[in-house]
């Protein structure tokens, strides 16, 4: 749910031209179990989602909490 605030709010900050949320935060919050929120943030709110850059951290991302999350299941 962070996740998708944060995005609609960065979003939002940019269409104002107003501070913005920095990408590796974004990433941070994605990183920390946040990856479905900030998946629909992105496609919700049409945010990030032509950034090519971005795109692939945030998949580097998503590969990490895959592992993460597989692991833990493992213990």
């Amino acid at each position: 749910m962070l996740a998708l605030v944060a995005f609609g709010f960065d979003k939002w900050q940019a269409k104002k031209h107003q501070w913005r949320i920095s990408e590796n935060t974004l990433l941070g919050i994605s990183l920390l179990g946040g990856i479905i929120g900030a998946a629909a943030g992105m496609i919700f709110f049409n945010h990030k989602v032509s950034k090519k850059s971005f795109l692939m951290k945030f998949i580097l991302v998503v590969l990490i909490d895959l592992v993460m999350f597989y692991r833990l299941l493992r213990l």
